[in-house]
């Protein structure tokens, strides 16, 4: 079975709604289970984990992907409600090639194929920190594309690896036909902030206190701040704060007496804007809605090695990088997890009508994952 075969198993499978969802999970699972002796399980919201290795006491090495979609477009699916899935030109198109049912088959191969070392060693990759070899999981989560629903929940139950390879795109960010590393990526906060004002008839200002005005001002105190930054990798990567929409008001000639404004905010690890100050305004409140964290990888020794590992599978010289996409991995390095990002999806492709990936770098994606678990964790 090759890496584009079992690609289009999991893409024929739409799971952009619960039912399909679960149907990928469950294929995942069984495949699992046919083809390896790892434990597995399909937890309680449907996350796939399996897990392999001579001990447990050396270090854990994850490779984690997703097997929910979005909403695919029409054209993505057949009559019968399966999904598409087309090959031209060495690429395969169809919802979640990219995005990211192909690293997800990479990581389910390079599992299944990576030769651990069931004794002990007297030394390791990492160091000298262990001298016992580590135990290799694999774990595709539900729920990323609405909010790491199904990271969130694993993390609650435990899933704790000290280290972990994330398949989200990190391919033509340095340069083209190249798969680089991601060291860190960006979060996204978003968040609403009401006014609170009092009514009365526009021909009586004075009457009543305007909550528009009142909005207004916290967007001033907003447009104020600074963006944060943080310096990973030789590189600078910046947040940004951004007011996307405002609504208030009831009619042309009423005093409004309420006012919101929601706010993004792309966030940078270490470094938060205090968008609480607005609360410092009369009648203001600031709620968040949604907090995706950043990720950053402090462990420049896993990093290298998964960056010499992928430079032995390419041709071109791979990169460490930022990204400003959120993904799971920020989810898992918070909880203390060292993530890198490595995967075949290229920039503008995930959630596209014309969505596709590269086969050529869905082997290297292959190649990676196996060649990184065969090294560090001996």
């Amino acid at each position: 079975m090759t890496v584009a075969s079992l690609t289009r198993e999991l893409v024929s499978i739409p799971s952009h709604t619960d039912e399909g969802e679960t149907e990928a999970g469950e294929f995942i699972e069984s495949w699992l289970r046919r083809e390896t002796d790892a434990d597995v399980e399909r937890d309680a919201v449907g996350n796939v984990i399996a897990r392999k290795g001579p001990t447990a006491d050396g270090d854990t090495l994850a490779l984690v992907g997703h097997h929910d979609v979005v909403e695919p477009d029409d054209t993505q699916l057949k009559a019968d409600s399966s999904s598409h899935v087309e090959e031209r030109n060495g690429r395969l198109y169809g919802r979640g090639t990219a995005d990211m049912k192909g690293a997800v088959a990479a990581a389910m191969l390079a599992f299944r194929d990576s030769e651990l070392n069931a004794s002990d060693s007297s030394s390791s990759p990492q160091s000298g920190e262990t001298d016992a070899p580590g135990e290799l999981v694999f774990a595709s989560f539900v729920g990323e594309e609405v909010g790491g629903t199904g990271a969130r929940h694993a993390i609650s139950e435990g899933f704790s690896p000290e280290y972990a390879i994330v398949g989200e795109g990190s391919t033509n960010y340095s340069g083209p036909d190249v798969t680089d590393v991601v060291v860190a990526h960006k979060g996204r906060r978003g968040s609403t902030i009401t006014a609170h004002g009092s009514a009365a008839h526009a021909s009586e200002i004075d009457a009543g206190e305007n909550a528009i005005y009142r909005a207004t001002d916290a967007v001033d105190r907003i447009r104020a701040l600074e963006f944060p930054a943080a310096d990973v990798a030789g590189e600078v990567l910046e947040g940004t704060i951004a007011v996307t929409e405002i609504g208030g008001g009831t009619a042309m000639n009423v005093i409004p007496d309420r006012c919101e404004v929601t706010v993004d905010e792309r966030t940078v690890p270490g470094e938060r804007a205090d968008l609480g100050q607005v609360e410092e305004l009369v009648g203001v409140e600031w709620m968040v809605d949604q907090d995706l964290p950043p990720m950053r990888c402090d462990d420049m020794s896993f990093a290298g090695t998964v960056q010499s590992v992928a430079d032995d599978a390419q041709s071109g010289s791979p990169e460490l990088v930022t990204k400003p996409h959120a993904t799971d991995a920020g989810w898992l390095s918070e909880a203390g997890t060292e993530c890198v990002i490595y995967g075949a999806a290229e920039p503008g492709e995930a959630h596209t009508d014309d969505e596709s990936v590269s086969i050529e770098v869905l082997d290297r994606c292959y190649e990676t994952y196996r060649g990184v678990a065969e090294t560090w964790l001996q």
